[in-house]
């Protein structure tokens, strides 16, 4: 990494810091700066080793004034969320950079031109490029912390940054773009960055939206355009004007997994919402090919279409333009619940396609081939990846939803309890019922609301275009009748519309069986008949890691896609597999490229599904130049992991994982399961008793509200333990079964043996890597010494710490390091640059909830509100928090 790059960054963190530090004295007095700069000072030198220091730290923490407190956790909340732009600014700019290792991101390029060397034609580039399948599904976050009026203030600052960078030859616009920064960051000071009240689920959708809107519109076209370069270059050739090798789909206004909150008429609206704002997009290219496409010279089809007119292409899209007007009416028509009495609407992809493509034809049979390689070809592209909808809606129920309608209708109908019937009587009626004609559901049914709720859902899904819709999935799945049920209930709605539909496998147990229940599934001549030759299974990363630790989870997971590529190639179906990855390594998380050529031969054959997460989404596809970037990630890890597959694991390292996970997962449920402390001490020593006022995600953070930790949402379990720096549910028996196999003759060899010649065991190295560089023991100590008084509470902390040391130590055995992320200093530094500004935030949260505990949860206002903005600030500064 170049000293300029390492500069550029510096620089620009420098710039946003003074010019903050200037908006907070205009407000509070450049005495309240001071305060600021004492206590930072504190941090840094703490963070130096100065013991001293650290206590100054705490002291001058706990003697602030109350009413400094909400001032003091802005500041630094406000700086971390700059510094995050800087950042993003920085990977923008040097689009090499996704992970901060140097070459370990390949651009598109230099792939084609790897695969055509492993003996891969030209012809194959192209058609794996036009036929891959990548579907991006952008879903809610509980741990979404930044307001979007924010994030739109902070798009602008980075744009400010842009400009400030370019005015070497032009100091009067640099001036300019200086005194914009000032007011952006001003506005930024003086607006409340805590919600007041939670989003609600068309919120969520709406926000999904925008990001559409203000990046992906304009990163989708310039992303086609440099693949067309490319492989014109490579192959001689253009991407077919149809293909569309990365797509969106969506979970918001969707996703009604333990979320009450999303109804049969929250995802109509959402689906209805999508539709005008893909109509009022699709106005504005419209309105600019009409200005520009002005050419008289016309091939014999359009003029037959149009007649003998002047300007046969602008006459084609005003008629064009007037049907997707009249789309926009009728959408903002349902959705006001009026009746709609305009002319003919865009109904389907090809009605909005075709007759664009007749101009783009007409255009090329006359010799004018720049000029529909222009505008034209963006808005073809636009058309084929975001269709007339924006995003496919998927849909998610949980399991047991599902049956309570059968158990409802059985007993309804004196057919006996579904309930209490085995596995085997469910799938006979469940099949029975699939090829019977006549409707099983009584038409005047009285059931009880959650039923009803359940069945309007699938009514919304029969009214609906099957372009609109995603995919059916089923959260805590475990059998075939999971997936049978939701067949027949997709059947008795009576559309025409019959989604597919993928089983969710979540726990340990869940994902040691998905492959025996996707062969039983197959080995079905009945639901052959349904699912087309295709099956999409989902994977689960949050739960499992919650249910068995990470490590055995990963594993878990690793071998699930295996027995599923199997099962599929044996039943010759075509299988896709959809990975529920979050934002941190507890959730699956990490850099995409490494992630998705870790997953095991064969799984990523050209298609793939995967979720991005809230914050992920801002910080992956929130601004053009990144969601470029991103999408170049994707194809590129999908068509190597397609074109040149990673090795498959040698027997004995199968054996070595086995072994691993094994004493890992015995180590983690030792403590999560089976410690009765365990339980009182999580609730003790993190903030996830207050993080469930925090105004975050439409979601409650508790799946029931009663119960212990099994029924926490893996998010928020995640998010409290970040906020306190221990990360737990990474890393918690990994120290174990990596310090008992180095222990043993032969350990250390194998294990670094595993580490350089096998991606699944050398990413899951880096990802631990990361995150132990991220946590920090001692910060933790610290909440537990403002926070627990129990002896035995105390001692399972010092027992925790203890382990994340012996792990530390393994883990740097492992990778012949004498310290964490030796090899990534990019990293490094951008985790140093923002510890001195996370340290004070968390003093002040630990004094916080000390606070209001001692209140019993009824502190003021303005330190209710420091508290959240501590949890905010300390997201924003790690940022992968949930």
């Amino acid at each position: 990494m170049s000293h300029d790059l390492h500069e550029s960054l510096r620089d620009n963190v420098r710039i946003l810091g003074d010019s903050l530090g200037r908006t907070i004295a205009d407000d509070l007095g450049q005495g309240f700066v001071d305060k600021i700069e004492t206590i930072r000072a504190h941090a840094k030198q703490g963070r130096q080793g100065d013991s001293l220091q650290q206590r100054d730290l705490i002291e001058y923490l706990r003697k602030l004034p109350e009413q400094d407190l909400l001032p003091v956790t802005r500041a630094f909340n406000q700086f971390l969320n700059l510094a995050n732009i800087a950042e993003q600014h920085y990977r923008a700019r040097f689009r090499r950079v996704e992970d901060y290792k140097p070459g370990s991101q390949p651009v598109l390029g230099e792939l084609l031109k790897r695969a055509e060397q492993a003996g891969n034609s030209p012809r194959k580039l192209v058609e794996t490029l036009a036929n891959m399948r990548v579907e991006l599904v952008l879903t809610a976050h509980p741990t979404e912390v930044i307001r979007r009026t924010l994030i739109q203030k902070y798009d602008a600052i980075d744009d400010c940054l842009t400009a400030i960078e370019g005015s070497e030859d032009y100091p009067e616009r640099g001036t300019r773009a200086q005194g914009r920064l000032e007011e952006l960051i001003s506005q930024a000071w003086h607006t409340d960055e805590i919600r007041h009240e939670r989003p609600t689920p068309v919120d969520e959708a709406k926000w999904g939206f925008a990001v559409i809107e203000n990046s992906l519109w304009q990163a989708v076209p310039d992303f086609h355009r440099d693949l067309d370069n490319l492989l014109l270059d490579t192959a001689g050739e253009r991407l077919p004007l149809d293909a569309a090798p990365i797509r969106y789909a969506s979970w918001m206004g969707g996703d009604r997994d333990g979320n009450p909150n999303v109804t049969s008429r929250v995802t109509r609206e959402v689906l209805l919402l999508g539709r005008w704002m893909a109509a009022d997009l699709y106005l504005r290219d419209l309105e600019q090919l009409k200005t520009e496409l002005s050419m008289w010279k016309a091939n014999s089809a359009l003029k037959a279409e149009v007649g003998d007119v002047a300007e046969p292409y602008r006459e084609l899209l005003k008629r064009l333009l007037g049907k997707v007007e009249s789309t926009r009416d009728w959408a903002k028509a349902e959705l006001d619940g009026r009746n709609y009495d305009g002319g003919p609407i865009i109904e389907t992809r090809d009605q909005l396609y075709a007759p664009l493509l007749a101009c783009y034809r007409s255009l090329c049979d006359v010799g004018l081939d720049t000029i529909a390689n222009g505008a034209l070809l963006d808005t073809l592209r636009r058309v084929a990846v975001f269709g007339v909808t924006l995003t496919k809606l998927d849909l998610r129920q949980e399991a047991s939803r599902h049956a309570q309608v059968m158990e409802e209708l059985t007993a309804a109908l004196n057919l006996g309890h579904y309930r209490d019937w085995d596995e085997q009587q469910r799938q006979d009626f469940l099949l029975a019922e699939l090829d019977s004609r006549r409707p099983l559901i009584p038409r005047r049914w009285e059931c009880s609301a959650e039923t009803r709720e359940v069945l309007d859902t699938f009514k919304v899904i029969a009214k609906e275009h099957a372009e609109a819709l995603g995919t059916y999935i089923i959260s805590m799945a475990a059998e075939p009748s999971d997936v049978l049920t939701v067949a027949l209930l997709m059947k008795e709605a009576g559309g025409q519309v019959t989604l597919p539909i993928a089983p969710l496998f979540e726990t340990l147990n869940d994902l040691d069986h998905a492959g025996d229940v996707i062969d039983q599934l197959l080995a079905l001549p009945g639901y052959r008949k349904l699912m087309r030759n295709g099956q999409e299974v989902m994977i689960g990363y949050s739960d499992s890691a919650k249910d068995a630790g990470q490590l055995a989870a990963a594993w878990a997971q690793y071998r699930a896609q295996e027995s599923l590529v199997n099962v599929c190639e044996r039943h010759g179906v075509d299988l896709t597999l959809f990975h529920g990855r979050g934002g941190t390594v507890g959730r699956g998380g990490g850099p995409a490229h490494a992630a998705i050529l870790s997953q095991p031969p064969g799984s990523v054959n050209g298609s793939l599904r995967v979720t991005e997460q809230g914050e992920m989404i801002r910080f992956k596809f929130g601004q053009p130049d990144i969601a470029l970037r991103s999408m170049e990630i994707y194809a590129c890890a999908v068509l190597e992991a397609t074109l040149l597959p990673p090795r498959t694991p040698e027997p004995h390292w199968r054996e070595e994982m086995d072994q691993l996970a094994k004493v890992a997962h015995a180590a983690y449920v030792g403590v999560v399961r089976e410690d009765p402390d365990f339980v009182p001490y999580f609730r003790a020593v993190t903030p996830e008793g207050a993080l469930g006022r925090l105004p975050l995600g439409s979601r409650p953070t508790k799946r029931r509200q009663d119960g212990g930790v099994e029924t926490l949402r893996a998010i928020p379990w995640i998010f409290a333990w970040t906020q306190i720096r221990l990360m737990l549910p990474a890393w918690l028996g990994s120290g174990e079964a990596f310090s008992r196999r180095l222990e043993q003759p032969g350990g250390r060899e194998v294990l670094q043996e595993m580490r350089n010649e096998w991606p699944f065991f050398g990413t899951y190295l880096d990802m631990l890597e990361m995150l132990l560089a991220k946590a920090d023991v001692a910060i933790s100590a610290y909440y537990e010494h403002r926070l627990v008084d129990e002896p035995s509470l105390k001692a399972l902390g010092k027992q925790l710490r203890e382990r994340f040391a012996r792990l530390e130590e393994a883990v740097l055995d492992i990778l012949q390091q004498d310290a964490l992320l030796e090899n990534t200093p990019l990293i490094r530094q951008a985790i140093d640059v923002r510890n001195p500004y996370i340290d004070p935030l968390h003093g002040l949260q630990a004094e916080l909830l000390q606070r209001n505990r001692d209140a019993d949860g009824a502190i003021s206002a303005d330190l209710s509100r420091a508290l959240m903005v501590t949890m905010a600030g300390i997201a924003a500064g790690l940022r992968n928090t949930g």
